[in-house]
């Protein structure tokens, strides 16, 4: 009786620890996290860097983040629209 109790206690402690890594991920898949906004980022480095100010063929200007499709110095400052 002993053993059987035992038993059931392990397996009721495998199947809690095998649902940890799911939760861990929550919803977006092998090799990817959730971050505070919500969106699903890779685990990893992603391998496009992006430098801040640039402009990129077909996507506009990143900075901070974002990607805008205008910028206008005013003042000696860059302002993104």
């Amino acid at each position: 009786m002993k053993t059987i109790v035992a038993l059931s206690v392990a397996s009721a402690i495998a199947a809690m620890t095998a649902a940890a890594p799911a939760q861990a991920r929550e919803g977006c898949g092998r090799g990817f996290h959730r971050t505070a906004y919500g969106n699903c980022r890779p685990d990893r480095g992603t391998q496009a860097r992006w430098i801040e100010g640039h402009y990129y063929q077909g996507q506009g200007y990143w900075h901070q983040n974002r990607w805008y499709h205008q910028r206008h110095q005013r003042d000696g400052v860059w302002i993104y629209m």
